[in-house]
């Protein structure tokens, strides 16, 4: 197989030239006098979707439970096929009210309460951190199946250090990236055309990567299509797990949740919404981004069904993807399918590690800052280098907290349903954590204090399936608070505003119907000034010339 030295330098070559796409696109992005390939790069970006847990993980659902992998895919295809006008609605509102991210449009919505898009913001982040632990797993696991634990780690990190060399490497370096990556631009409602480019790139080479080593697998390994139905056909657990009935339930469930996530997670709202051009490219996605759903999946069962036939009993089906090209002694798939599932996890992280830097920059680090002000006019500092410093200890927080998590819960069952923990969020960490080991098995068993109406997976006695369970009663708790607190207060002037702003069709982006009559002394040089210090010189200068020629001055 290929060297040590030779594994991890093609992962930092690639990453590399992924950071070369993404300058090139931002200078190229600069001259271009016409966006005619900016529909297929946008709906390449929403490819983002698919992390490690699709690359890796749905093999692994099917070579355990069959076809329960389908609809993680299924939810987003229905949205973008046949919701694609919300999605469109979406995106217009974000760039009417230059909102940046999912806590910033909800905070917009309701009278824009910076108590709300701190909420949001918290909420995001205890719920994501898991996801980001399934992509540090997967790369390390990756490499650990490629290359022994190296020398320098084993001296740097010795066992009882409890620390992991491998899994932290690729801490570190997802990292750099993601910093490298997402703090390029102080102004984050400005569309970021090379980061964008980068995304679409690795979305086309996770595919590549995974359509050809399902086609080395069926024809290198099986022998082509014909012996492959044959062997499978003939083996009985292949035709027991495919051969069973479908949960309803489970299913309904799943394709709720994907249906949600492909829209509100902090990484898919920032493709989808703020990074949005125009209605054109929604259009495009409505049918092309399904047509990759469906193109990547081509491959899973064969893949899956492969692994169960080739590979010794017992082996994990999370990574039947490499350790089929390892078990062929084939180091060119190997490392193409490395690459491939690298891609999905680095692509992941860059992404919402962003996404998730700028809500924690915007609605809970700088909102205390100008607090800390007792007068904000006195402000006079450039605050453009304060807030890249801010989103960048952002991104080196959230990804510490990740490594964390995954170093607590380990090898744990838990651990390979951090997707769906993510996806329901809150609502199932305390059965994770009690899976783990770090809460007794009584809190699942007879309830907290022994209240058996409590019961973590039996609430009230009612009994359904983990997922299906958080996600009933975390939703009917939801709705309760927001049905309930709509019902007993009054909204506020503001609130009343941003509402007629959000369901009006008529109201175009940018428009500032309602407020024209307003005067102010506020020179138009002097708000300049202060802008600059937040987005820079050239950026408020820019703008300023704009706004001039939109009132014809």
């Amino acid at each position: 197989m290929i060297g040590q030295l030779g594994i991890l330098g093609a992962g930092l070559a690639y990453l590399g030239a992924l950071f070369a796409v993404a300058s090139w696109g931002d200078r190229r992005s600069r001259t271009w006098t016409t966006r005619a390939g900016r529909p297929l790069i946008y709906a390449l970006s929403l490819g983002v979707y698919c992390t490690s847990w699709t690359y890796f993980g749905s093999v692994g659902i099917a070579s355990r439970t069959g076809l329960d992998f389908l609809p993680i895919y299924l939810g987003p295809i229905l949205v973008f096929a046949l919701g694609w006008k919300l999605i469109q609605s979406i995106a217009t509102l974000t760039k009417r009210h230059n909102i940046a991210s999912i806590a910033d449009f909800l905070s917009a919505r309701y009278g824009k309460s910076e108590a709300l898009g701190a909420l949001v913001t918290v909420i995001a982040v205890i719920g994501i951190v898991p996801y980001i632990s399934i992509q540090l797993k997967a790369v390390a696991v990756a490499l650990g199946a490629l290359v022994a634990e190296p020398q320098w780690s084993r001296d740097i990190l010795p066992p009882s250090s409890g620390l992991d060399g491998l899994s932290l490497f690729v801490v570190l370096t997802m990292g750099i990236f993601a910093i490298l990556f997402g703090t390029r631009h102080i102004d984050t409602t400005e569309h970021q055309d090379g980061m964008i480019l980068a995304i679409a790139v690795e979305s086309m080479v996770k595919l590549i990567a995974f359509v050809a080593v399902g086609l080395f697998v069926v024809f290198g390994m099986m022998g082509g299509i014909g012996p492959f139905l044959e062997r499978a056909t003939a083996d009985p657990q292949v035709r027991g797990l495919f051969s069973g009935g479908l949960d309803g339930g489970q299913w309904l469930t799943l394709t709720l949740l994907a249906a949600f996530a492909v829209v509100l997670l902090p990484r898919q709202f920032h493709v989808a919404a703020v990074e949005n051009a125009n209605a054109r490219e929604v259009k495009r996605a409505a049918w092309l981004f399904p047509l990759y759903l469906v193109a990547i999946n081509i491959f899973v069962i064969p893949i899956a069904v492969a692994g169960l036939l080739l590979l010794p009993p017992g082996a994990d089906g999370d990574t039947f993807v490499l350790a089929l090209p390892v078990s062929a002694g084939n180091p060119v798939f190997a490392l193409i399918a490395f690459l491939g599932g690298l891609s999905a996890s680095t692509a992941m992280v860059i992404v919402e590690c962003i996404a998730l830097s700028i809500m924690v920059c915007n609605n809970l680090v700088v909102p205390l800052l100008l607090r800390r002000q007792s007068d904000r006019a006195t402000v006079h500092q450039d605050m453009g280098e304060t807030l890249i410093l801010i989103r960048r200890l952002a991104i080196i927080f959230v990804l510490a907290l990740a490594y964390a998590y995954y170093r607590m819960i380990g090898a744990s069952v838990a651990l390979a349903q951090v997707g769906l923990l993510s996806f329901a969020a809150v609502a199932q960490f305390a059965p994770a954590f009690a899976d783990a080991g770090w809460l007794g098995r009584g809190f699942i068993e007879q309830g907290p204090w022994g209240i058996s109406l409590l019961k973590a997976r039996a609430l009230f006695t009612m009994e359904f399936n983990t997922l299906t369970h958080g996600v009933i009663w975390s939703l009917l708790a939801n709705i309760t608070a927001y049905v309930a607190g709509s019902l007993t207060r009054q909204p506020t002037p503001i609130e009343r505003v941003q509402a007629t702003s959000f369901v009006s069709r008529d109201i175009q982006a940018g428009s500032g119907t309602g407020f024209k009559l307003w005067r102010t002394a506020v020179t138009a040089d002097r708000l300049e000034d202060t802008v600059a210090r937040y987005i820079g010189a050239d950026r408020a200068a820019m703008s300023h010339v704009a706004m001039r020629a939109e009132v014809g001055v």
